[in-house]
């Protein structure tokens, strides 16, 4: 995968996994089922899970495995199934061990701000998808693709959108947001999984309208080069975000649907550029 233009002519490129690592056998088995649905449809593919959910909403929520327990179950998928591998990482002292285990370093949302981390992600040469936080205006997000950027030795920057505050408990998508984020020239992601969070909505952990994952992604298709996606085969069951995350059962129906539209609109494009039509 070109990590500067990960999406094709034909395909936007997909970032999907379980929320967080549950088991060495669940990361395997999502990875090898993901892998062949985004293969069979030629879209290029990045398995994603953390090894530590580090902004739980109560201290009794599940977090994940140990970093070290949690690399090496990323690295062996990254091997065994020959994808490229993308995790989380909150310290600014993780990134050179973290970026040694996968291909992309993804800055939270709540953290998009953290200029150390920032600049210690950028510093590992790895690329890094920076969440814009749902607290911040699309516009505003540039200065932490700089700061990136800033780093001698840098790799690509991606720029993901996953909701914004609207009131307390609830997220919206702001679809003005998407050419703001295109202005920062970096790849633009559509997180449509924690875009439908109900944060704190149960109490000691956070809800999710996951009915709303498909139409959200559709409206979306037409403004980004790629997805995020939490999927598991059994929601109820996950050991985190389970609410807003797609069934693993439902999922190709949905990134077949979203090819559509995303081949559509491309094809829109570029017969009028201008966008007169």
């Amino acid at each position: 995968m070109d990590f500067s233009h990960p999406h094709t002519d034909r395909s936007f490129f997909l970032i999907a996994g379980p929320c967080v690592i549950e088991s060495r056998d669940h990361a395997h088995f999502l990875a090898s089922q993901l892998r062949d649905l985004a293969e069979s449809r030629g879209i290029p593919f990045l398995f994603k899970a953390s090894f530590d959910k580090a902004n739980r909403t109560s201290l009794d929520s599940y977090r994940g495995t140990s970093m070290e327990e949690g690399l090496d179950i990323l690295s062996e998928i990254r091997t065994r199934h020959g994808v490229p591998v993308l995790t989380d990482v909150h310290e600014s002292a993780q990134c050179p061990t973290v970026a040694a285990a996968v291909d992309v370093l993804q800055i939270p949302a709540f953290l998009c701000r953290q200029t150390d981390l920032l600049l210690a992600a950028g510093a590992t040469g790895r690329a890094v998808n920076i969440k814009k936080g749902q607290f911040l205006a699309p516009w505003d997000l540039s200065h932490a693709v700089e700061k990136v950027r800033g780093v001698a030795g840098h790799g690509p920057v991606w720029a993901t959108e996953r909701g914004s505050s609207f009131g307390y408990g609830n997220l919206v998508v702001d679809f003005q947001g998407f050419p703001h984020l295109r202005r920062t020239g970096c790849p633009v992601v559509f997180d449509a999984t924690h875009s439908v969070q109900k944060p704190g909505a149960l109490g000691k952990t956070t809800g999710g309208a996951r009915e709303m994952i498909p139409s959200l992604a559709r409206a979306a298709a037409t403004a980004v080069d790629g997805f995020f996606f939490e999927v598991h085969e059994d929601p109820a069951k996950a050991l985190s975000d389970g609410p807003n995350a797609i069934r693993l059962e439902e999922f190709g129906a949905l990134l077949d649907q979203l090819l559509e539209v995303w081949r559509a609109s491309r094809a829109a494009a570029l017969a009028d550029p201008a966008g007169r039509n």
